[in-house]
């Protein structure tokens, strides 16, 4: 154990020493809007933060879709209280064993918070929507730690890995600006 604030978590069948990163992606441009790392393993604990650090850094978002890590029995609650749609799984599910059932109307009276969101996921809006966060937040975590090779903290403790965490989100946001000519434009 080199880092006393690192946990063992579970990463695709292996365990490692590690911090769960956290991010949060427009998907306009893939900006990460906010960031935070923690020592615990199960993302659900982790939606409610990153989404007051959201609303602080931008304001509202209208939508928020997440994987099935982040849900818990609260959260179109936690998202409705400021005024942003909740699209969260409520199961994990293999590409070919998806549900490709439409559901219309709202969701039956006597659903239950996960019955809720698995109708609302069901649904067309719900499925448009809920579609796009693989291709807004999964490309930003591939460039990380593909393009650019980050795949460990250099820094030890959880204030200078989340420092460290915060400067490679600062560069993946600069580039990106950079590519796409934010801020470069003629006069």
């Amino acid at each position: 154990m080199t880092d006393p604030d690192s946990r063992i978590m579970e990463s695709g069948g292996a365990f490692l020493q590690a911090f769960n990163c956290q991010a949060a992606v427009d998907d306009a441009n893939q900006i990460i809007v906010a960031a935070d790392i923690t020592n615990q393993a199960p993302d659900a604990g982790n939606l409610a933060p990153m989404l007051a650090q959201v609303r602080s850094n931008c304001g509202p978002p209208g939508n928020l879709t997440a994987d099935s890590g982040y849900w818990t029995s609260g959260v179109e609650e936690t998202c409705a209280e400021g005024g942003t749609e909740a699209w969260v799984a409520v199961e994990r599910r293999k590409h070919w064993g998806a549900d490709t059932s439409v559901t219309e109307g709202p969701p039956p009276e006597d659903a239950t918070p996960r019955g809720r969101m698995r109708h609302r996921l069901r649904t067309l809006d719900g499925r448009r929507i809920y579609s796009r966060r693989k291709a807004v937040v999964e490309p930003v975590f591939g460039q990380l730690k593909e393009g650019r090779g980050f795949r460990r903290f250099h820094l030890r403790g959880l204030v200078a890995a989340t420092a460290e965490w915060m400067l490679v989100c600062a560069t993946h946001n600069l580039l990106e600006l950079f590519r796409g000519g934010v801020g470069l434009g003629a006069a």
